[in-house]
């Protein structure tokens, strides 16, 4: 090759690399003014990691890890996961089978000897890991208001919240259960002869150089622990305290958005895990449900494409989080949010994912609560209807009118003790969505903080018939008929 044909090549791929980089920098642009504009409606508040086969294109904070002192955000803030906890409970679990500790057709009671025998000789730890073993999830509305905030040993909480009498026959239906998960920490310690916290340090976090990732106690200093917020009637309000003992293997780990980056590229290596046991983590059952991932495919902004993808999702009080994997590009989402805002982190998710395949991401609209809640602080709740129902027939493409955005107001009221209101709200979004069964659900409680147990029995008949897989509403009804049964009252659903 002569002098000049090598000058020609390099002026070439100099270009080339300009060209790729300034692609790159803009493509960067467009994620971070996507989250950006779902920060500044107060839809995001958090960390974001994108990542593509070629490694990070956008990791960055948005707004603050604690609003008293208004320390802001940053990629190495720490967040409580919530959910997506299980998915590390998951590898320890496969990582012990691939030891020979256990199989996953062993039954419950193999490896908790203690545990109700008529139950636990029928569950497997495949069972546990899918969702589909019938043992009921202690996560109830009653659960978070009676005990949410007392520490329990992990002996205690399973005889007292994780051994009900099985729901359905093992295996034969998925319900979505921290129970299984708790019962799955129990096991690791049993088998491990370690706390379950140890056992995800040495077996994962350390080897992975995870160093901002570990169980949740409240009682630590912690550096960059980002604090949990609610948004409120009048912005935003400390999140209720919970117990961090208690989500244990189904929800008690924080992390980081760079150290979810480094769980994601080691999942594509075999380093943790044999490459046949991964696989079957990643193989869905029932609803798409894995072991401690979800794998299904996600429609992107326009409307007709799909990617194939495996995540899961996190909540806990003050904390959200969803970490989206797309295996055949090597791309990767994670959004973790300190403001409770879960409704918003998939259609953020999809938004971020259209860019990366190029393709126009919808941006977010301002949010009809929020415009219905103002109004409620100067006005009556029928002024509060008629400003909802007047922007409906005359902007509805500028603000979102979809389904959870009167129930998001209408649980602030009942919150703050305005129940007479609330039922109005409720009442609305009945007459908006009236085959949902989350509207009557909501209607239902409602008139239960009223004190009208007649009317809410009706909408929780109601609730449950349109969505049968309602637990909450099958538990109250069950609930409300011991107590109602003998009246032999009737009332009209309204």
């Amino acid at each position: 090759m002569n002098w000049l044909h090598a000058h020609m090549l390099g002026a070439l791929l100099v270009l080339a690399l300009a060209g790729s980089t300034a692609e790159a920098a803009t493509r960067q642009q467009e994620l971070d003014r996507l989250v950006t504009q779902y920060h500044q409606l107060r839809q995001f508040n958090g960390a974001v990691l994108v990542a593509d086969e070629k490694g990070v294109i956008l990791k960055k904070g948005y707004g603050q890890a604690n609003f008293e002192w208004r320390v802001p955000n940053t990629p190495d803030t720490k967040f409580r996961i919530g959910s997506v906890t299980k998915q590390f409970t998951a590898m320890v679990i496969l990582q012990l089978v691939a030891e020979g500790k256990l199989a996953l057709e062993d039954k419950l009671t193999k490896h908790l000897p203690d545990y109700r025998k008529d139950t636990g000789e029928r569950v497997t730890i495949a069972q546990l890991l899918n969702h589909t073993s019938g043992i009921p999830s202690y996560t109830s509305p009653a659960f978070f208001q009676n005990d949410s905030r007392d520490p329990y040993s992990v002996a205690d909480f399973v005889k007292k919240f994780a051994s009900g009498d099985l729901e359905f026959e093992p295996g034969t239906k998925y319900s979505y259960n921290n129970s299984g998960y708790f019962l799955l920490g129990a096991i690791i310690e049993k088998l491990t002869g370690m706390s379950y916290a140890q056992a995800l340090r040495q077996r994962i976090f350390e080897p992975l150089g995870m160093k901002g990732t570990g169980y949740d106690v409240a009682m630590e200093v912690l550096p960059k622990r980002a604090s949990g917020y609610q948004l409120g009637l009048n912005g935003y309000v400390n999140a209720p305290y919970l117990d961090m003992s208690l989500p244990y293997a189904a929800g008690s780990l924080y992390s980081t958005v760079e150290d979810l980056y480094l769980w994601d590229r080691a999942l594509y290596q075999d380093k943790l895990l044999p490459a046949p046991l991964k696989q079957q983590m990643f193989t869905p059952g029932l609803e798409q449900y894995a072991y401690g991932w979800s794998v299904k495919p996600l429609k992107l902004n326009d409307g007709k494409t799909e990617v194939a993808t495996i995540g899961h999702s996190g909540g806990i009080n003050g904390f959200n989080a969803l970490l989206v994997r797309v295996p055949a590009r090597k791309e990767l989402v994670v959004v973790l949010d300190n403001t409770s805002r879960g409704d918003k982190l998939g259609s953020l998710v999809a938004g971020l994912l259209s860019i990366l395949h190029d393709i126009k991401p919808q941006q977010p609209l301002r949010e009809i609560s929020e415009v219905v809640m103002e109004t409620l602080e100067k006005a009556s709740v029928v002024e509060g209807i008629a400003r909802y129902k007047a922007l409906k027939a005359t902007k509805a493409a500028e603000y979102d009118f979809s389904e959870p955005q009167l129930n998001r107001a209408g649980y602030h009221l009942l919150g703050s003790g305005r129940v007479a209101d609330a039922i109005e709200l409720f009442k609305l979004n009945v007459e908006m969505f009236p085959q949902s069964g989350n509207v009557y659900d909501s209607l239902g409680e409602a008139y239960m903080a009223s004190g009208n147990k007649e009317l809410a029995l009706v909408n929780y008949r109601r609730a449950l018939e349109l969505d049968p897989s309602n637990a909450n509403a099958a538990e109250t009804l069950k609930r409300l008929e011991k107590t109602e049964g003998a009246t032999g009252k009737k009332a009209k659903a309204e």
